[in-house]
């Protein structure tokens, strides 16, 4: 071979090799720029959050499955306002926050120790788990029956709509999850608090209703102090029933077994009118999903799903007809709704982490419907031609939902 021949040829070689790891080096989506491995696309050059971008490589286009126009699905609790009291704080996220949220409104609120939710009660229902240090959740149903019960880790509450209701913190620092089944919460007339609605009533009326002299309201407190300092309450209510079996207001998730998971991939547990008698309007799940995980994919029938994200990291692809597709990235206080019947999954990015989230669904079940198990038990044969997959693979699917995957 001639030198030149041969030079030619090395040079070739070395060209070749260079664009290769151009091609590997270019695919910059966890880089936080819009850049895949074949040159497509280009670098950010105006103003961006870089740390955003970081965070959320799929919202940079690295799923190249994803296609059409998806609007918003995700909301983060560190992008809601949040109001600090003495006691405490809150921050919300409403249908103004995620207009794709049509059923669902939530908030995170944390109490110090014995500072109060002041007595109140709302329109619409009022769902809650705890997820740091420990509460007293005080309320009296329609009958005259009272709750009066320490939740810790895990536990849950449920107030029907109109069912007056306080929360007090009893550990040095405490925090929960409040659930509402009404999108625009914030709107007049959907929470009413007590010492507001007795600041606006003549204290001749207060007198008169309760048989005391007027002075007894003299010292009234400004409207809507919300969250309020106190001492751990001590006293016991008597006199009256208290609420028990099916008409509890409180389900200790981690005393129920948890649901069977063909998969192997984690903990999925249900809580709904058929294991939590009270909660009518409100569905949820308590999830735990292994490192490298999967919830297969699935979609629900019945109801939005609504999510809150409490640890771990996560990738989820929601299809919503029409070939539109678009995969969001979580991580711990995001939260997101996946509108009714659209396809979904959500994976466990993380090797070592698990993901723990809560998924709520306005309706008085839980309700899915899996994918493979829908293709396992359509006839194989149909399935191979519909999808141009061998009919092997069809006939080796699972006839059982998974749920969860590891």
């Amino acid at each position: 071979m001639k030198l030149s021949t041969l030079a030619a040829v090395l040079l070739a070689g070395e060209s070749a090799l260079c664009a290769a790891a151009i091609v590997r080096r270019d695919a910059q989506f966890l880089q936080g720029q819009p850049i895949d491995a074949a040159g497509k696309g280009g670098p950010i050059l105006g103003g961006t959050n870089h740390q955003l971008d970081l965070q959320n490589p799929d919202n940079l286009a690295q799923q190249s499955t994803d296609a059409g126009v998806v609007p918003n699905l995700k909301w983060s609790f560190s992008d809601s306002k949040t109001r600090i009291f003495n006691g405490g704080w809150v921050r919300e996220q409403v249908i103004q926050d995620l207009p794709q949220s049509h059923d669902i409104a939530a908030a995170q609120q944390h109490l110090k120790k014995g500072a109060i939710r002041e007595l109140h009660w709302h329109r619409v229902a009022e769902w809650g788990i705890v997820y740091a240090g420990s509460i007293i959740i005080s309320a009296v149903d329609e009958d005259g029956k009272y709750v009066a019960e320490t939740l810790n880790y895990g536990d849950i509450w449920y107030f029907p709509k109109g069912a007056p209701h306080t929360v007090q913190g009893l550990a040095d620092e405490n925090e929960y999850l409040l659930v509402f089944d009404e999108a625009d919460f914030d709107k007049v007339g959907t929470t009413f608090n007590v010492d507001d609605w007795i600041s606006k009533t003549p204290k001749s009326i207060l007198a008169k209703n309760f048989g005391v002299d007027v002075s007894v309201f003299n010292s009234i407190p400004s409207p809507n102090p919300y969250i309020l300092n106190g001492t751990v309450s001590k006293s016991k209510v008597s006199g009256a029933p208290a609420q028990s079996g099916n008409a509890s207001f409180v389900y200790r998730t981690l005393k129920h077994p948890a649901e069977k998971v063909p998969g192997g991939g984690g903990e999925f547990r249900k809580i709904d009118s058929t294991n939590f008698p009270v909660s009518k309007t409100i569905a949820a799940t308590f999830v735990r999903l292994s490192p490298g995980g999967l919830r297969e994919l699935h979609w629900h029938p019945n109801a939005e799903e609504w999510l809150y994200f409490h640890s771990g990291t996560a990738r989820a692809t929601v299809f919503i007809g029409s070939a539109n597709a678009r995969t969001f990235d979580f991580s711990g206080g995001d939260t997101a709704v996946f509108p009714d019947n659209s396809g979904h999954y959500i994976e466990n990015t993380s090797k070592t982490e698990d993901l723990v989230w809560v998924e709520i669904y306005k309706s008085d079940r839980v309700v899915d419907i899996s994918l493979g198990q829908w293709l396992a038990l359509t006839p194989a044969d149909i399935v191979s031609q519909t999808l141009k997959v061998p009919i092997e693979f069809a006939e080796k699917l699972k006839k059982e939902k998974q749920l969860l995957i590891k």
